[in-house]
């Protein structure tokens, strides 16, 4: 099976072309090519298949085969394979998610998309303002934003020194969660200016979350924190994210890279 290994500022995934491929069983499939030692190494799968609602659709599973609704760097790679591929002739098109059709612009450059801007969409806020839980005897306060796919917020100074593969899923599965969540750890810099670690649901901390800097960002701005348009920063490099408050919906603005093609037997992953 044919392959291509994208990133979004260091969130890297493996994608199908399933206007060509067939995967049959994709959660048990995404388990296999995640790995990092057997197998090619990744934080999931994304399929890109025909869509009879918008230009395709994108399918996402987690390392460990869950499936996700969204994820904000995976659409913007997703709209660069199907813009370099020519699958669409168009430098805006619309992609198919589980948490509705969302809209992209591309920023191209020598024919090859360099950036993509995605709308993200109406963010819906999830708790209180802030919303208190307890973790390993430690009191937390965090602003629940929803954006396709859930996720909590939470404010600290020195956030490079969070022990997040200890601590990080304690914060997933806490009962206040029933579905787990994705947390975000955030340091404000300035106004328009955030630092951000995330743990991801079903895949552990990542270099970068597309969704999580979004709703970071709009709690920011909700919570009187930063301006509406801010400046993210995360392992893997920056977001910028702009919150239109006029029509409620979110601009998510950054890099898609092409990393490598390749071919696979699914019989030896």
């Amino acid at each position: 099976m044919k392959f291509t290994k994208m990133q979004g500022i260091g969130n890297d995934y493996v994608y199908i072309n399933c206007f060509e491929e067939k995967v049959e069983n994709p959660a048990e499939l995404s388990k296999k090519v995640s790995d990092r030692h057997f197998g090619i190494g990744s934080d999931g799968l994304i399929l890109i298949c025909p869509s009879e609602k918008a230009d395709c659709r994108m399918r996402m599973f987690n390392a460990d085969g869950s499936e996700s609704s969204m994820c904000g760097n995976g659409i913007r790679c997703v709209g660069k394979y199907v813009y370099d591929h020519h699958l669409v002739e168009k430098t805006e098109f619309d992609v198919e998610t589980e948490a509705g059709i969302k809209h992209l612009k591309v920023i191209a450059k020598e024919g090859k998309a360099v950036k993509i801007t995605v709308d993200m969409g109406i963010p819906e806020l999830t708790s209180q303002l802030p919303e208190s839980i307890c973790i390993d005897g430690k009191d937390y306060e965090f602003i629940g934003i929803s954006v396709g796919n859930p996720h909590a917020v939470y404010y600290m100074d020195g956030i490079d020194s969070l022990d997040l593969e200890a601590i990080g899923p304690g914060f997933e599965t806490h009962e206040r969660f029933p579905e787990r969540t994705n947390s975000e750890f955030i340091e404000v810099i300035s106004p328009d200016y955030i630092r951000m670690r995330v743990w991801e649901r079903g895949s552990g901390e990542t270099w970068a979350c597309g969704t999580g800097a979004t709703a970071s960002a709009v709690a920011s701005a909700m919570s009187g924190r930063t301006s509406d348009t801010v400046e993210v920063e995360l392992k893997g490099g920056n977001l910028t994210i702009h919150w239109d408050r006029n029509t409620g919906h979110v601009f998510m603005t950054g890099p898609a890279v092409e990393v490598f093609q390749g071919e696979f037997d699914i019989k030896n992953l």
